[in-house]
């Protein structure tokens, strides 16, 4: 694989472009459009479902912005502009956990995912989470990556260890949902499986797109 140190775009892949949250209007509404899919929250958030406020959703979009990775997911454009390609349409928010300073030293991290519904289906959480391994691995210098799920949702589990992610433990009865327990899944990927996985793959990773 090549190891060339040509500069390039890193925030892009096929068909998608990755850029910071900001305190926009649309950003603001764009965030709490995600967050109001009670459906899809109910099969990824730990918390007390409750109808989602503005002010809670702007809870998300700061702790977003405090990630070690916290982006937007938006559409590539096919137009670019003298400062690179220009994001398009947002689809949804990938967030790679940042760990307190005096656990940096264990290169870790907890990656989460949430696509906008009428943007689910074709495929842009996948290539997400696959740019996010990459950008953990080749430009932040990352061991492990994990990600999790609860057991009644079987589709996220079958995409995880479609990518790649190893079964790696279950929580027994982590969780209260619609009158009953339901274990916590966690998943996991190391460096050295991931560079296998690409090799593999034949993809060149001095840049991802």
């Amino acid at each position: 694989m090549s190891t060339t140190t040509k500069p390039f775009n890193p925030f892009r892949s096929a068909r998608l472009v990755y850029r910071a949250v900001s305190n926009t209007p649309e950003d603001e509404a764009f965030i709490h459009a995600i967050a109001l899919d009670a459906e899809a929250q109910s099969g990824s958030s730990y918390g007390l479902l409750r109808p989602e406020s503005k002010q809670n959703s702007k809870e998300w979009q700061e702790h977003i912005a405090r990630c070690l990775l916290g982006v937007i997911i938006c559409l590539s454009p096919t137009s670019e502009s003298l400062e690179g390609v220009i994001a398009g349409e947002p689809v949804g928010v990938l967030c790679l956990k940042a760990n307190p300073p005096a656990q940096a030293t264990h290169r870790w991290t907890d990656i989460s995912i949430d696509v906008l519904k009428k943007h689910q289906g074709k495929g842009y959480g996948s290539e997400a989470i696959r740019w996010g391994l990459w950008w953990a691995f080749q430009m932040a210098g990352l061991h492990r990556v994990q990600i999790q799920a609860f057991s009644f949702n079987t589709g996220a589990m079958r995409l995880y260890e479609r990518l790649g992610f190893k079964e790696e433990g279950r929580i027994r009865d982590h969780m209260w949902f619609n009158g009953g327990w339901h274990d916590g899944m966690i998943y996991g990927m190391l460096e050295d499986e991931w560079r296998e996985g690409q090799r593999k793959a034949g993809r060149d990773l001095s840049s991802y797109v």
